[in-house]
């Protein structure tokens, strides 16, 4: 038996039949919104879960709900709920986010209880929010992977639930911190809104007084307006409902007693929701508020907050007999949009972003930044190889599930990487054993994709790769794709190599070769180990011992100070330019966090306890020596014990490589320690600095400065560290220093002419933000975790830097990718001879433009997203528009027809249309979809296209003779 809000009990099946009846009339989106009253004030109470795609227990142990010992959450169950209180009274509504739970939990229900929540969702009761596969992460997330976990659980919603499942709100009530790249995707997907929980508690009560809590975020200056323009509203309690107003089971607020009881508190507790509705409205401009009934992990048991909701409205809205001008609803997130638009009002205007996030004074969340480095890199890594796994099996056509080589299925690996990009997976402010789960998923997809190449290159133009591969032999000749000799060298394993290895490993040597592959294409190359009497044979080089003064290539030299062994200048020989660039590792001193007034570091918060950070060496001095032969130059520095790096040129490299490795940072002492790689120069800078938005945007950063509140500065290191994705950079009006980044970390510019990067961190304190465990990684040896990464430093000029670091981080970001196989390898299918050189395109694409996505889709279809690259004004020729041929750019298939969809890939472009907001600053109106010629595809600055096309192969039932 159920009870609706009359009291009156009526069986399930009844229940289910108003329910439809009420539905048939409705309709979902918002023509299905509750009514509301003009004159009134409109409080929409918006019925939610947050549930963690990870966080304190596994993906797993949260849907199932074991370990309730370490928290009491149980996903499963609150679906049941939820929709079983749904259906007990048709005016009821509730909102859903996170599609990695709802997915598991759908596979297991039957058709009935399918129809069902079918049903809910058309109806409008049951609201998709967010969409995404995970609410994802706005600052240590690149928006590539970030695009494909919002079009994965797009994907799913529009499937099962069709166009009602389509989400209308963007739901990101929890991240920490707000990128103006995220918020121009969900633009670009088609949403009306955002709705944001955490912003910066100083500019939280800049926006309370003004009434600016809601507002128009103009999240591109490439895109024209309002192409990236997105209605954006900050929650009033984060997430959480009102104090005193949470009636979950994990709660301790007193239920309504509406009887006759001496426990009786109606009058007690309407009163305070009035003061509180009437507080809140204060702080917003139109006459209706939203409130969040509900929190993490909450609704396992939906009655105790649906009973007490329905009374809560059923009294407030009956002193409006009495003279209150207070009605209350359920409502959803759009509806309440919905509303705001009606209000035709126009709204203020922002630009920047909502980093940092600091909900103190002194508790400036950007430790977060750099938490869990090496778990960074293998999110980065596996969307890598997540890209060359659907680029191979859209090239290979059916043929990709034939063979040796399995079903060719990436999907394991494609959601292992949307969960990575959770606001508690790739952040790394997870518990030990979670992130160590979250490394499982990863691992497991790297399994299920499987290929036979030597190098495979996915970007859409020919790059040149440095091969370095462990060997026990002493000479070796390599033979490219057309059976012509490559250059190689053998050089002794470094200590530094010895040391990350942690067990020394059996290789004494490493064969260094470069390599190239053609543009969406493989190269195979030949190895082959020579006896000691064959002419070709030369021995091992050794290296030499000595104070190095300098590295030189054909394009980059680099000095070096012959006292100190520090890296003190860098030479680009091409324009004839030169820089003082001083380069160290320091460590700041991690705040403990001993007593309530203060505050410790942790996974979350970066809170140094000095603004002078230590030199690593212990001194200025590092033991040096260099490695240098044909194809590279190498200056070894040993900074202490648990600090290495090597500075590296290549042959025909034109930036210097930075190969640090660090760990296990000692803690001996009692004090934890968070690393940085500092670089010194004389630009002058002014106090600015500039960091990209989830690897694509470049935003300018200012020291202690704000541009949409006055700052007061209580942290001032911590609280001028910025998320940096992909690059990092200061100029003058001359030159350019840039820092490319191979994963996410934060940084800074601490003081004029210098930039920093955070590389790792070891911390003995929790930062009391409900992890609950300091972030110590132990590593695989229980001693500490050691850690290896590589910083990519461009000088050049500031009118064509771009050119260099567009390019350049994309390769990092989506790098070739090298497998070995014995002897040479099996063909891709049997009879077929083996190809030795491969390329999926006819032609280079322009090097503005990049290949984003190439996927399969349905059956005889694939998925292209074609993105600009360049944003306006940065480049003389990098930023202008182009133009590509598309029927005519890939050799593995041709394109049959072609449909231009939304970024998210689940609408046709045709058919997404966004409310209009008034800004400020004047209205825009959207510009008409232009009539697609896939011959003539241009792109404008920062713009991405997506495009549905079908295909025909080049040979039946295969691709174009296989990798």
């Amino acid at each position: 038996m159920t009870k609706p809000a009359s009291g009156m009990a009526v069986p399930g099946a009844a229940a289910l039949l108003l329910l439809l009846l009420v539905g048939a009339a409705a309709g979902c989106g918002y023509q299905s919104c509750p009514p509301t009253r003009p004159g009134l004030l409109n409080v929409h109470l918006v019925p939610h879960t947050h549930d963690d795609v990870g966080w304190l227990k596994t993906v797993e142990q949260y849907f199932y709900g074991v370990r309730n010992e370490v928290q009491h959450a149980g996903v499963q169950y609150i679906l049941d709920s939820v929709v079983a209180q749904l259906v007990a009274d048709p005016s009821r509504r509730f909102i859903y986010a996170e599609v990695a739970f709802l997915a598991r939990w759908w596979r297991q229900q039957d058709e009935a209880t399918r129809r069902t929540v079918r049903q809910l969702v058309e109806q409008g009761r049951l609201e998709f929010v967010g969409g995404g596969w995970c609410m994802s992460d706005e600052a240590a997330a690149h928006y590539g992977p970030a695009i494909e976990q919002l079009a994965l659980g797009r994907r799913f919603l529009r499937r099962e639930f069709g166009a009602c499942g389509t989400p209308r709100v963007a739901w990101q009530i929890d991240p920490f911190g707000h990128s103006r790249q995220l918020a121009a995707i969900f633009a670009q997907m088609g949403y009306d809104g955002l709705f944001v929980g955490r912003v910066d508690h100083q500019d939280k009560a800049t926006r309370e007084g003004l009434r600016e809590m809601e507002l128009l975020w103009r999240a591109s200056e490439s895109l024209s307006p309002p192409a990236a323009d997105l209605f954006t509203g900050i929650l009033p309690n984060v997430y959480n409902p009102p104090s005193g107003f949470c009636w979950d089971q994990l709660c301790s607020d007193p239920p309504v007693v509406d009887e006759d009881s001496e426990e009786n508190n109606v009058d007690s507790i309407v009163s305070t929701f009035l003061q509180i509705a009437a507080s809140q409205a204060e702080r917003y401009r139109t006459n209706h508020i939203i409130m969040t009934m509900g929190s993490d992990f909450q609704y396992e048991n939906a009655n105790l907050w649906f009973k007490n909701m329905d009374k809560l409205i059923a009294h407030v809205n009956a002193r409006q007999a009495n003279g209150s001008r207070v009605h209350v609803l359920y409502s959803t997130p759009s509806c309440y949009l919905w509303e705001l638009h009606r209000a035709n009002l126009s709204w203020s205007l922002k630009t920047d972003d909502f980093f940092p996030y600091a909900d103190g004074p002194h508790q400036f969340w950007t430790g977060y930044f750099t938490s869990r480095p090496a778990f960074k890199r293998y999110e980065r890594l596996s969307n890598n190889f997540l890209q060359i796994c659907s680029q191979l099996e859209a090239l290979a056509g059916p043929a990709a599930r034939e063979g040796p080589y399995g079903p060719g299925n990436s999907s394991v690996l494609r959601e292992a990487v949307a969960v990575a990009q959770h606001h508690d997976a790739v952040t790394g402010t997870e518990k030990q054993h979670v992130a160590d789960d979250y490394a499982r998923q990863l691992a497991a997809g790297w399994e299920s994709c499987q290929f036979t190449v030597i190098l495979y290159n996915p970007l859409g133009r020919q790059v040149s790769w440095p091969i370095r591969l462990p060997v026990n032999g002493a000479s070796y000749a390599v033979t490219d794709p057309q059976g012509q000799p490559v250059p190689s060298e053998v050089v002794p394993v470094s200590n530094f190599t010895r040391r990350l290895r942690g067990d020394g490993g059996s290789a004494v040597r490493e064969l260094l070769f470069q390599a190239s592959a053609p543009p969406l294409g493989f190269s195979t190359f030949t190895v082959s180990r020579l006896s000691r009497g064959d002419p070709r044979a030369h021995p091992a080089r050794t290296p030499v011992v000595s104070q190095p003064r300098e590295i030189q290539n054909e394009h980059v030299r680099v000095l070096f100070d012959p006292l100190t062994g520090l890296l003190k200048e860098i030479q680009d020989l091409d324009k004839s330019i030169s820089l003082p660039v001083f380069q160290s590792f320091y460590w700041y001193n991690a705040s403990v966090g001993n007593d309530e007034s203060s505050q410790a570091s942790g996974a979350y918060i970066f809170r140094p306890n000095s603004s002078e950070p230590f030199p690593v060496s212990g001194s200025k001095r590092v033991s040096a020596h260099l490695v240098k032969n044909a194809l590279v130059q190498e200056v070894h520095q040993n900074f202490s014990s648990w600090c290495s790096q090597v500075v590296r040129l290549r042959a025909g490299q034109p930036y210097v490589e930075l190969e640090w490795t660090v760990g296990p940072i000692p803690v001996a002492d009692g004090w934890g320690k968070e690393i940085i790689s500092r670089f010194e120069t004389t630009l002058q800078t002014d106090a600015r600095f500039y960091t990209d938005s989830n690897g694509r945007q470049i935003l300018e950063r200012r020291r202690d400065y704000r541009p949409t509140w006055n700052l007061s500065q209580t942290e001032p290191v911590a609280g001028n560290y910025y998320p940096v994705n992909s690059r990092i950079f200061i100029k003058d009006k001359k030159f350019q220093l840039t820092v490319l980044t191979d994963r996410s970390q934060g940084g800074s510019s601490i003081f004029d002419g210098s930039l920093e990067l955070m590389v790792h961190r070891r911390l003995l304190y929790d930062d009391n933000r409900g992890v609950g465990e300091p972030l110590v990684e132990l590593g695989a040896n229980k001693q500490g975790l050691v850690v290896r990464g590589r910083h990519l430093v461009l000088l050049d000029t500031v009118e064509s830097a771009a050119n260099r670091h567009r390019l350049l981080a994309q390769e990092l970001f989506m790098a070739p990718y090298a497998v070995l196989a014995p002897g040479g390898g099996p063909s891709y299918r049997r009879g077929q001879p083996r190809v030795r050189q491969f390329s999926g395109l006819r032609r280079e694409l322009p090097p503005n433009v990049h290949l984003l996505t190439l996927t399969p889709w349905d059956a005889g279809a694939l998925l292209l997203r074609l993105e600009h690259q360049f944003e306006r004004g940065e480049s003389a020729n990098g930023s202008q528009p182009v133009t590509v041929d598309l029927l005519n750019l890939f050799s593995a298939f041709t394109i049959v027809s072609v449909q231009e969809m939304s970024l998210g890939a689940d609408l046709p472009l045709d058919a997404t249309s966004r409310l209009v907001w008034t800004p400020a600053t004047g209205l825009a109106q959207p510009r008409p979809v232009p009539k697609l010629d896939p011959s003539r595809i241009t792109l404008q600055p920062m713009e991405i296209r997506t495009f549905l096309a079908t295909v025909q192969y080049e040979v039946p039932g295969a691709g174009p003779g296989g990798p």
